[in-house]
């Protein structure tokens, strides 16, 4: 498919592949795992049309980012957040509207604690948070060591995956016809496959959350909403309605029909629902 980031920086020695499109107010988009940038591409157009300059790029380790072969460098979401101050810099953006999805909302919530004048706004999309991961699945995968998960036959690797990602969405036939192949690609072969566990899974803990679960209220001086899948069967409805509890003055709309991945079964709705919030808070 065709991607929506094509240049490369270095950021802290590391290689970042990000892509910035359209002009005017700037807008940051962060994805999840086991996605990529990929996962924005039938949101970002709408944004740009409405007159956003957007700014989008692949976490370290992840996508078409670099997947740094020591094991020294941290790709957790704590170390993810330096990664992102330094896209800021990097991209001139002193300040900007930041929208999130799953482990990327883990990164932007610890951004907008410890850094809050950096963002003008904050969008949370079926967001990890509090003790919400890994799920008791793969805690036991965890628990049991991914030695063994690392070197699975390719074909079994795939397989596992494939229906793990078709559990993120309710419209799978459409996932299958679009970038599902690629989505699998990136966390499958010589590279992928080692590189999903060592600089994704063994980095699903709850420690990154829990350590700002007694600060989010903070988030209130900012204009929050957050948007989740109803449907979302990795990050259940109850943690949407807990963060809005926890946020004070943030909105929240659940959306019917809706996973995990809910850009991809409800690109149109979420969009409309990004434009909304902006337009009222730019």
């Amino acid at each position: 498919m065709d991607h929506i980031v094509t240049e490369n920086v270095l950021i802290n020695g590391t290689r970042i592949t990000h892509g910035v499109h359209g002009a005017g107010t700037p807008v940051v988009l962060i994805h999840g795992t086991p996605s990529s940038s990929l996962i924005w591409r039938n949101v970002m157009p709408a944004l740009v049309e409405a007159g956003h300059q957007v700014h989008v790029y692949d976490l370290l380790g992840y996508g078409l980012s670099e997947r740094p072969a020591d094991p020294a460098i941290d790709t957790s979401i704590s170390a993810q957040v330096p990664v992102l101050e330094g896209l800021l810099d990097y991209w001139g953006l002193e300040s900007t509207h930041v929208i999130a999805h799953d482990i990327g909302g883990a990164v932007a919530k610890r951004l907008g604690v410890f850094s809050p004048e950096r963002l003008r706004s904050l969008t949370l999309i079926d967001v990890v948070s509090y003790d919400s991961y890994p799920s008791k699945r793969t805690r036991q995968q965890m628990q049991d060591g991914l030695e063994a998960l690392i070197k699975k036959p390719d074909a079994d690797h795939r397989a596992h995956f494939r229906e793990w990602l078709l559990s993120a969405v309710q419209n799978q036939q459409q996932l299958i016809d679009g970038p599902l192949q690629t989505y699998l690609d990136f966390i499958s072969g010589p590279i992928g496959q080692g590189s999903l566990f060592q600089h994704q899974v063994r980095h699903y803990d709850p420690k990154h959350t829990m350590g700002i679960a007694d600060r989010l209220h903070e988030l209130g001086k900012l204009p929050v909403k957050l948007i989740w899948g109803a449907d979302d069967a990795w990050q259940v409805a109850d943690w949407a309605y807990r963060l809005q509890e926890a946020i004070p003055g943030s909105e929240l709309d659940v959306l019917e029909n809706c996973g995990h991945f809910a850009m991809e079964d409800q690109p149109g709705r979420i969009s409309q629902l990004l434009l909304d919030f902006l337009a009222r808070n730019s």
